[in-house]
């Protein structure tokens, strides 16, 4: 009986001894997960945005591409079965596809709408004789979501991951001159907890058999696909590879300097490099040069402009975003021209605190929108016609900035919103970010590399967010943040970076990294839906508590309630128009008391017009928290919203009212002391 109960004894403690072994080795591996290191990221090289000169040459690859989409549940049969070595329509049967486009709404066919996984464009290109002459080529895609490989004549010419930001490679020794070569592309628009934005893939039975399911927490739809311009571009063999420019202004701003980093690549730059340097000169408006200098061999230095026309953002000044144009041209051996690049500059400083925000030395406030790329047929593909109706509607509602929520937005609209002084909020592709891992944070920075390296140049682009709506309550979040913030920093110390943040202030582990706080929360919406006089005084403690806690500028970045076009219901029920109206003004009411205290400095509305989301039992078509429709018509708001924009406008910036803003009611005579005007906003 002992020697029984012994040995039971015995074997409890190596049971015992086995489970805490496991349990420690569970732990050990739990917190080796837990660990994420700040590594070194390869930064991008060159991608200047393709522009002609007298040493370059541009074509565009806009136009129908052919286009296959791949079996779901065999996306690599394309590139095990090498269609890129062939015509895609000698190996599966192909339909037109515009690039640029979404590919999600061009067909009837929901199986392409809803497509996971891979798709194959192509086409046939000429190269001229002439190109063949001394100088290189080079392929430039905009973008393509989410990742994209490349193939010129079979060869691979370049992969990228990172949908929304531009990619490029020389194709000097892949193109045949003066012959018929053809492009191909894959595209994989496949999100997991590893890309940026994150995702997940499952399979789910079906009617018929299995389906490969994309989800994804974000609230728009996936579009995919080749979104924006392909250009075929020349340089010469040496050529400008960089261009870095920063800006300052003197003397109560009647003095500014321009200053210039340039980095040049190729045969002399590698040869000779004592031997080159660069003549750089600055036209104004009118043509005329104001300031020009010639560099030594570091081709870098400064340009000092004398009764300079600073840039400024709309509403703030007779002449909103004033843009010089700078001129670079390389020069190598015996003063010979090598390259010739001209870049659009801004002349303008920023400059922020605690409680404020200053564009040369003027505080401001934000007031605008977070937006979308999104429209009928053409998904996120860029048109330049819809880019160009937005703006007109940017400034029809007096808004001086928006958010690109949630990533980066089109190139083409940047210079816009430089040309017409509307401030950027710059967003990179990281929404709903969570599960945060080492691999995670290696792409993250790397998108935050790749859109700083793309926009450093944009006076518009006044602020970085580095997310939207991230899961900064969970556990790594605060480390996560912190080298995602730092390392911003680190590539632009010239702006500040934010992020808009969805937790509560007591939950939240990210914002004491950033330096201005941008908050999102739906009061009267998703908090307390209906109840429009639970609005204001929540918005008020809650900016107060964020600046409480951390001493530094707030901005509320999300506001705003699903309405349908047309629904009218009073008194005010949720997804009317007038429901919408009444909670802007609740919110319209907290905001001026906040303004009292000038570290609030902004409202932004979600959303600038109604976008695609994917399919739920919550959205009619999708998100209709527009002021516009998804076809940029005016919701009753607008017109609440741009009474309030001018007033503030005027304000604020002491700009006037436009002559439409105040529609005439009524002449009702002094005697009666009833008589309105504008001064009543």
């Amino acid at each position: 009986m002992y020697l029984r109960i012994q040995w039971k004894q015995i074997l409890l403690i190596v049971a015992l001894s086995l489970i805490a072994m496991g349990l420690i080795g569970f732990c050990i591996h739990y917190a080796i997960a837990l660990v994420i290191l700040n590594r070194e990221i390869s930064p991008t090289v060159g991608m200047l945005y393709p522009r002609e000169s007298e040493t370059r040459e541009v074509r565009s690859l806009d136009g129908l591409w052919n286009f296959v989409k791949s079996d779901p549940t065999n996306p690599t049969q394309g590139v095990r079965d090498k269609w890129f070595l062939d015509d895609l329509s000698r190996v599966q049967d192909t339909i037109p596809m515009p690039v640029p486009a979404s590919y999600n709404d061009i067909t009837t066919q929901n199986d392409l709408r809803d497509h996971v996984g891979t798709v194959w464009y192509d086409r046939k290109f000429f190269v001229p004789r002439s190109w063949a002459n001394k100088q290189r080529v080079w392929l430039r895609f905009g973008s393509v979501h989410y990742e994209a490989f490349v193939y010129v004549n079979g060869e691979m010419a370049v992969r990228h991951e990172m949908g929304h930001l531009p990619f490029e490679a020389e194709i000097t020794n892949l193109v045949k001159y003066g012959e018929e070569n053809r492009i191909t592309v894959m595209c994989d628009n496949a999100l997991i907890q590893t890309t940026v934005p994150q995702g997940k893939i499952t399979e789910v039975s079906r009617d018929d058999g299995v389906a490969i399911v994309q989800t994804y927490t974000f609230d728009f739809f996936n579009y995919a696909g080749i979104h924006r311009s392909v250009h075929l571009y020349t340089t010469p063999l040496t050529y400008i590879e960089e261009m870095e420019i920063t800006t300052d202004l003197a003397k109560d701003n009647n003095v500014g300097f321009v200053y210039y980093k340039v980095k040049a690549n190729g045969t002399a730059a590698n040869e000779a490099v004592n031997n080159l340097y660069v003549r750089v000169q600055l036209r104004n408006k009118d043509g005329a040069i104001v300031a020009n200098e010639t560099s030594n061999s570091d081709l870098k230095g400064v340009l000092e402009v004398q009764k300079v026309l600073p840039w400024w953002p709309y509403l703030m000044h007779p002449d909103p975003g004033y843009l010089y144009q700078l001129e670079i041209f390389l020069h190598g051996e015996n003063n010979e021209l090598l390259d010739v690049y001209r870049q659009k500059v801004g002349i303008r400083t920023l400059s922020w605190n605690n409680t404020s925000f200053m564009i040369n030395g003027r505080p401001v406030y934000f007031r605008g929108f977070g937006r979308h790329e999104d429209s009928d047929i053409r998904g996120k593909g860029l048109d330049l016609a819809l880019m160009t109706r937005d703006f007109n509607l940017l400034k029809w509602i007096g808004a001086n900035a928006y958010r690109t929520s949630h990533y980066p937005y089109s190139e083409e609209s940047m210079q816009f919103a430089d040309e017409n002084g509307i401030m950027i909020i710059d967003e990179c592709p990281s929404v709903d970010t969570e599960n945060f891992k080492q691999e995670l944070l290696d792409k993250h920075k790397s998108s935050m590399e790749q859109l700083i390296h793309r926009d450093r140049n944009h006076p518009s682009v006044v602020m970085w967010s580095i997310a939207n709506e991230p899961r900064t309550n969970q556990l790594n979040a605060g480390s996560y943040f912190q080298y995602v913030a730092n390392h911003t920093r680190e590539l632009d110390p010239s702006r500040p970076v934010t992020a808009a943040i969805a937790v509560s202030s007591n939950d939240d582990k990210a914002a004491k990294f950033l330096d201005v706080i941008s908050f999102n929360r739906y009061n009267g919406w998703y908090s307390n839906p209906g109840r429009l006089d639970m609005i204001t005084k929540r918005v008020i403690d809650e900016a107060t508590n964020w600046h409480k806690k951390h001493n530094k500028p707030v901005i509320m970045s999300e506001y705003g309630a699903d309405t349908v076009e047309g629904l009218h219901l009073l008194p005010a029920y949720v997804w009317s128009e007038e429901y919408q109206t009444e909670l802007f003004s609740r919110h319209f009411k907290a905001f001026d008391t906040l303004r009292k205290q000038p570290w609030f400095i902004g409202e932004f509305v979600w959303n600038f017009a109604d976008f695609k989301t994917a399919q739920t039992v919550t959205r009619v078509g999708g998100n209709k928290k527009g002021v516009f429709t998804r076809n940029r018509q005016p919701k009753a708001v607008a017109h609440l919203l741009r009474k309030r924009y001018f007033a503030l406008g005027r304000e604020v910036d002491q700009c006037n009212f436009p002559e439409d803003l105040f529609t005439y009611i009524a002449d009702v005579g002094p005697s009666r002391n009833a008589k309105h005007d504008d001064a009543d906003l």
